[in-house]
């Protein structure tokens, strides 16, 4: 049985580095550990630099990799993920994408069908931020957990002051009572002006 740590590789697939991407970078690699992230498809070396401290980057989209045993998460494949992948795949590759409410299946338009000899999986179909994606797959493949055992809530609201809150429209992990959100975010949207 191999017990290497998989690698988790997020493809990076909006025009910029927006700041929620590099939070929920920052979060997934605190998450899976820097060692066991990769980066793709980062054009830009400003944008490069700032990710080195999360992961290893790579300028090429993860096609040009040819990577045998890989997987990719998409919310549009027919199995669900399951401990018993664990053996089967050393790569998973996720699309670093900000969510679209209702959600454009841009994992499949523009990441999935580029990939010859990659096995898809899915997480259920609700959409989830990429670091609570990432999280449910260390948790299946890593802890050995069923998706049917992780708790999730959906359409959350994020309280910004005394009067006002934001509602995102995805699904989060509930660990320990608590919704699996990087404080940051928090912080994010209490400093973003306007909705």
């Amino acid at each position: 049985m191999n017990h290497k740590k998989p690698i988790y590789i997020i493809e990076h697939l909006e025009p910029k580095l927006f700041e929620w991407c590099l939070i929920e970078y920052e979060h997934i690699s605190e998450i899976v550990g820097k060692e066991n992230l990769w980066f793709t498809n980062i054009r830009k070396d400003s944008d490069a630099r700032k990710l080195k401290k999360f992961g290893r980057v790579f300028k090429n989209p993860v096609m040009d990799f040819k990577l045998k045993g890989a997987c990719i998460l998409d919310p549009e494949a027919v199995k669900v993920l399951s401990p018993k992948d664990s053996g089967k795949f050393e790569y998973y590759i996720f699309g670093g994408i900000l969510g679209d409410y209702p959600p454009k299946k841009r994992t499949k338009k523009e990441l999935t069908r580029f990939l010859k000899d990659v096995d898809e999986r899915h997480i259920g179909d609700e959409q989830m931020s990429t670091d609570n994606a990432v999280f449910s797959v260390k948790q299946i493949i890593e802890n050995g957990k069923k998706f049917s055992d992780l708790k999730y809530q959906d359409k959350i609201s994020v309280k910004i002051n005394e009067f006002e809150s934001v509602d995102l429209p995805y699904r989060y992990n509930v660990v320990k009572g608590k919704l699996l959100m990087s404080p940051k975010i928090v912080k994010y949207l209490k400093n973003k002006k306007g909705f």
